[in-house]
């Protein structure tokens, strides 16, 4: 059905259809839905898809309003596309949504079910504390939710105190981490220091080291293909794809004169010419190799709703550089998995201890490179001696182990087809994780009563 109204209005359009969905006459068996029924927890529209309807509300922020098209894809990239989107990662929540409507085993019992998924958008709500007029009131985040959940069917909430529930947010931690004592307020709003809420299970962007309820979940990439062909033909197109830079740095900062990580990279990819044949660099043993070292500038956010900016690029290259910024994680972690192309970190905290579920710890040494950022910015250790010692049949499996985790780490479209939905993505090991960390507590609580 064409929708030739706001993106806001088709995107609502969308959900009418929640009810047909969750009623669907499916037996435990036919589905394989012992021990993962969940039930959406039915909130006020004031919860979410009416705060779609302030994504111009926002100067500082951005107006996010075009990027509600597609049921939060965003618009296609061009006409013809079918599985690039210019996708904004604030929406993920909404993209959850959607997808969590077509999850199989729904059911409308919440006594049937085995976690309770809560359709509440966080980071949206969020923007009226970070950048809007309520920034005065951001400890109070979450409190309204809260009191939703106590007064209307609160025995759903009750029964484990919140521990069988689960939400989504689209931006990290740091943002909702702010004390509730802090006077006046910080940046941030408190919603995950609220005692309330520390039962919950937390699905986001990038979460803290030590609180157990927050689990990272892959950011969201541009590519969501509708079905098992156009993913087949990305990750063929991957394989075939002439690697001939180096190493790459799609980002930006770095130019200040203060020592980081960053102003490490961007002098050290500066100072190696971009007509200087990798060939000639000693020890190097990539004859294909043309370019050591290449920069996409993405400063003030260019990048950010432009796939073909920095995918064209990461192609091309061997390794792509993934230094912090202004918090650990970055979504081009992600699009330069799906590119193919080996992630370099610099910090544990980027990637090795936040993405568990989809990016297993242990396999680390088999699909990434580590450096410490200390040794770059302050002992003088080039990036470039450590890529070129790594010999180049250990960096050809490495990136065979990069082009498996490509299913892993992208949200494929909404309704898409049986062959692709038969490939776990990063929903499907989300809503898993978050069903075995949810059994695993209440079992444990259970066994301590």
């Amino acid at each position: 059905m064409a929708c030739k109204t706001t993106p806001f209005l088709c995107f609502c359009l969308l959900l009418i259809s929640i009810d047909s969905i969750i009623s669907q006459d499916i037996t435990d068996t036919e589905r394989g839905c012992s021990n993962r029924w969940i039930h959406v927890r039915s909130l006020p529209p004031r919860f979410n898809l009416d705060l779609l309807a302030n994504c111009s509300e926002y100067p500082l922020f951005n107006n996010f309003c075009p990027y509600l098209a597609n049921h939060g894809l965003g618009p296609r990239t061009h006409n013809k596309s079918q599985s690039w989107y210019r996708t904004n990662p604030l929406l993920l929540e909404l993209i959850f949504h959607h997808r969590m409507l077509e999850y199989p085993c729904l059911t409308s019992d919440p006594n049937q079910a085995n976690a309770i998924y809560l359709p509440y958008y966080a980071a949206i709500d969020a923007l009226r504390y970070l950048y809007g007029p309520e920034v005065n009131s951001s400890m109070e985040h979450g409190l309204e939710l809260y009191d939703y959940l106590q007064d209307n069917e609160g025995w759903i909430w009750s029964r484990n105190h919140g521990a069988d529930h689960f939400l989504v947010m689209s931006r990290p931690a740091w943002d909702f981490s702010q004390s509730v004592d802090v006077d006046p307020p910080i940046w941030g709003t408190s919603f995950l220091e609220l005692p309330e809420f520390y039962n919950v299970t937390v699905l986001i962007v990038e979460g803290r080291a030590w609180p157990w309820q927050e689990q990272a979940v892959p950011y969201l990439t541009s590519f969501h293909p509708p079905n098992l062909g156009f993913l087949e033909s990305w990750i063929k197109r991957v394989k075939a794809s002439k690697r001939t830079t180096l190493m790459l740095f799609a980002g930006g900062g770095g130019v200040g004169s203060t020592p980081n990580i960053r102003r490490s990279i961007r002098n050290e990819c500066e100072s190696s010419s971009s007509d200087i044949y990798v060939n000639n660099v000693e020890g190097f043993d990539y004859p294909k190799m043309r370019k050591v070292c290449d920069i996409v500038d993405c400063s003030n956010g260019i990048c950010e709703h432009d796939p073909i900016r920095y995918m064209r690029p990461m192609l091309q290259a061997t390794f792509c550089l993934q230094p912090p910024g202004d918090t650990p994680t970055r979504r081009s972690t992600f699009d330069g998995i799906i590119a193919g192309c080996i992630p370099v970190f610099f910090e544990e905290q980027s990637a090795k201890s936040q993405y568990g579920w989809h990016l297993p710890e242990e396999m680390y040494r088999d699909f990434a490179v580590f450096i410490p950022k200390e040794d770059v910015v302050f002992k003088g250790l080039r990036i470039l001696d450590v890529l070129t010692g790594i010999p180049r049949n250990e960096v050809r499996r490495m990136r065979e182990r990069v082009i498996e985790l490509i299913p892993r780490v992208l949200y494929r479209k909404h309704g898409s087809s049986s062959g692709l939905r038969a490939r776990k993505d990063a929903f499907d090991i989300a809503v898993e994780g978050a069903l075995q960390r949810i059994n695993s507590r209440l079992k444990a609580r259970d066994f301590d009563q």
